[in-house]
């Protein structure tokens, strides 16, 4: 009988994976001991194994890839990092500074932390924990510019309500116990039940939680059934001091019983079904919007640091702790009690089931306060530069550029990210001359970006010098299919400007070019008809990504590129681009296509048919259906938050959650050739042969802003990496530079709902 019980929890828990895409190699905590590693693949999936003891950890560690904990935290990427303590992760890292400096987001900040305290979501005892921020949640009418609507977040949860706050303290004063110390909170505020509970309507987690509770659901009284509820007795019952999980501010298909379980009544003969929302949020969508906007909000960004010495810092244990009404059962801290020391089995097992039911606190990561964030307007000050308040800036326009050909600029990179060995914008025109524009940055530049080589695309390897101008010159029209329409999708270039590729060849391949030299460094084949469209996912500088091809037989293939490990000219036989999976389900030409690694999700569209969704494995997930006139999807953009925008034929708009929900549609008469959403999800970016671009907020597909008009069509965009500077190439081969704020939308029409 117990074969049968492990075989239940250990079916389908085989695999293989390559050292070659490990990213990331963390050590873990398992029931308080530091016996597990959490290994993270280029796909952004991860594997979490527990082994014997320590030692063994070490061990296996030394057999694994040197890739520290990845590329992420700007940390060296050493064995040695991936055995360092949570407290020397922490301090060794930028990401303090870089959320100090705004450079990256609360929510981006928080996960950050999570990790490297431990927590992880192949632990539902170690699930991330994320702070409630909102504490109206009755009202028609949410104005986050209030201060009454935010939580103090100074405080544990357990004493934001004074009268139960003082319950706990006089518990604390009162004990009287030689064997378990003093404590406020006998349960912990993220347990393994707490997350299958909020959890509870998408699998795996019901199951989960059907296995916990011998194959039935909670009392109905008991289940997560109203966020308002749940606030309530988190304020309210002695025993409820749950914080909230990530999910709260990503993933609405949590509130909703899609699978239609049977959830119970409760006494007052309500039905427990979907989750009831606060009267402000009309859908889970706009729940979890709204809730990720209070969580980026100016009042939660000058308090968080606050919560981040409860959780995470110097108010977790000791004086501190106490002073703070902030001290838990004592077998949820790290360093409390060694299970290898226990030799009784019956013991062991007792106190194993302790830590699983009582939940585990994050490994301290501090020991002294935790500096707060800079204020927005600070920041904004010191990103000004004397360009910003020149005539020139409040027109909007940078800068024109116009390059000595008049080929239309069908594709624009701009790769101008910090630590780059050369930031620049690089642009291809349709006859395939490419250009490569060292970029400067807007601060006391007058001329953003200065030109520098241009090159056409090599049938020889040998550079041909163009008299006239001077540079390297090379004409391959005579291989590309004649029946190939030239656009963006046509090209990639790799994230650290060094490569450039191509397709559209007659002999149904897509080509691998250097920047620098010009040169052909590798030819592609896999496919069976001509290659019509590439996408690459975004990856870290000079490190790997994958690369989508998509064929006019219905054909895409997934591709590992690995450009980082040989510079140009070292090993000529090594190649860049490996296979790595079919997708099908098309059934004509694919035209547009998207690569999310951090969701480990590919979007593509044909020219007949529905966008599909798949993953990096080649497993197809989902149809994304638009309404009656949406049936020839041409550009695809799709954000780690979740969503994707299609743009389809004739003016159509689609705005989709990645689990296929159909969010919004509009239709507007300009032809779109460009567009583009920000790096949060939050704005699209749009442009066609109307030589307009604007700015539409995503959720709504409101629009925003609209730029000067260009006396040519638009047709390819990028954006700087600090999202200040939106690049068009344009129809006449000139490229254009607009200054961009999106600030300047952000709390003017995002604080009131």
């Amino acid at each position: 009988m117990a074969y049968v019980v492990i075989l239940t929890y250990t079916e389908g828990l085989h695999g293989k994976w390559l050292f070659t895409e490990i990213r990331a190699v963390f050590s873990r905590r398992y029931l308080l001991q530091n016996t597990a590693l959490e290994i993270f693949m280029a796909n952004r999936t991860a594997v979490m194994f527990n082994f014997p003891d320590a030692g063994t950890v070490k061990k296996v560690v030394q057999c694994l890839p040197r890739v520290g904990v990845g590329t992420n935290f700007g940390l060296p990427q050493t064995r040695r990092i991936s055995q360092a303590s949570p407290k020397q992760l922490y301090k060794a890292s930028n990401m303090t500074q870089r959320w100090q400096r705004r450079e990256i987001s609360n929510f981006e900040y928080l996960i950050f932390l999570n990790t490297i305290s431990g927590r992880t979501y192949n632990d539902l005892n170690q699930y991330p924990v994320f702070p409630w921020v909102i504490t109206n949640y009755d009202t028609e009418d949410l104005d986050l510019t209030l201060p009454s609507n935010y939580r103090d977040l100074s405080k544990p949860i357990g004493a934001l309500n004074p009268k139960r706050a003082a319950f706990f303290n006089d518990r604390y004063e009162s004990w009287e116990d030689d064997q378990v110390p003093k404590f406020h909170y006998g349960t912990h505020y993220s347990t393994s039940s707490f997350t299958q509970m909020w959890l509870l309507r998408i699998e795996p987690f019901t199951t989960m939680f059907l296995n916990f509770q011998g194959g039935k659901f909670d009392h109905a009284d008991r289940t997560f059934s109203s966020v308002s509820r749940a606030w309530r007795n988190c304020q309210r019952d002695t025993s409820d001091v749950k914080e909230l999980i990530p999910e709260f501010y990503y993933l609405p298909e949590m509130f909703v019983n899609a699978n239609n379980y049977s959830l119970g009544v409760m006494e007052d003969g309500t039905v427990v079904s979907d989750v009831e929302l606060p009267p402000w949020a009309k859908t889970p969508e706009e729940f979890v919007r709204i809730n990720r906007l209070a969580l980026e909000s100016e009042f939660v960004s000058c308090q968080l640091h606050q919560w981040i010495d409860l959780i995470f810092g110097y108010k977790q244990q000791g004086p501190e702790a106490t002073r703070s009404l902030n001290v838990f059962y004592y077998l949820t801290y790290e360093g409390t009690i060694n299970l290898s020391s226990i030799t009784d089995p019956m013991l062991r097992e007792a106190v194993e089931a302790q830590i699983r039911s009582f939940g585990q606190t994050p490994c301290q990561l501090l020991i002294e306060p935790h500096p707060p964030r800079s204020s927005a307007m600070q920041v904004y000050v010191l990103l000004q530069s004397p360009l910003m308040f020149t005539e020139q800036m409040q027109q909007d326009v940078i800068m024109v550029l116009k390059f000595p050909s008049n080929s239309p600029v069908a594709h624009v990179a701009a790769n101008t990210q910090p630590g780059l060995a050369t930031p620049a914008i690089i642009t291809v025109t349709a006859n395939r001359l490419f250009a490569v524009n060292k970029w400067h940055g807007l601060a006391g530049h007058q001329g953003s970006s200065v030109q520098d080589q241009q090159y056409q695309l090599p049938v020889e390897i040998d550079p041909l010098i163009a008299s006239n101008v001077g540079t390297h010159r090379r004409q391959i029209t005579d291989l590309l299919d004649q029946s190939i329409h030239i656009h963006s999708q046509c090209f990639i270039i790799t994230a650290d400007n060094r490569f450039i590729l191509l397709c559209g060849f007659w002999d149904k391949s897509f080509r691998v070019y250097s920047t620098d030299s010009g040169k052909l460094t590798q030819i592609v084949f896999g496919h069976r008809d001509v290659v019509t469209c590439l996408a690459r996912s975004e990856s870290y500088i000079g490190g790997d990504c994958y690369i989508l091809s998509g064929s006019r037989d219905a054909t895409l293939l997934l591709w590992y590129w690995n450009g980082k490990h040989r510079s140009i000219g070292e090993n000529p036989g090594t190649e860049f681009v490996t296979p790595r999976a079919i997708l099908t389900g098309h059934d004509c030409e694919v035209t547009c296509a998207s690569v999310c690694a951090e969701l480990g999700l590919v979007i593509s569209g044909c020219r007949e048919g529905p966008c599909l969704i798949h993953s990096m494995n080649g497993d197809l997930l989902r149809t994304l259906e638009g309404p009656v006139g949406c049936v020839q999807p041409r550009l695809i953009q799709s954000s780690t938050e979740g969503h994707a925008v299609v743009y389809y034929d004739k003016g159509h708009f689609c705005f989709f959650s990645i689990n296929g929900k159909l969010l919004g549609h509009m239709e507007m008469e300009e032809n779109i050739r460009a567009m583009l959403l920000s790096r949060d999800g939050q704005y699209l970016l749009t442009g066609g042969d109307g030589g307009v671009l604007s700015v539409w907020q995503v959720h709504n597909l409101k629009q925003m802003f609209t730029y000067p008009g260009c006396d040519a069509g638009i047709r390819s965009m990028a954006m700087s990496n600090d999202q200040r500077c939106i690049i068009t190439g344009m129809a006449s081969g000139s490229i254009v530079l607009f200054y961009n704020d999106f600030n300047r939308w952000h709390h003017e029409y995002q604080t009131r709902y």
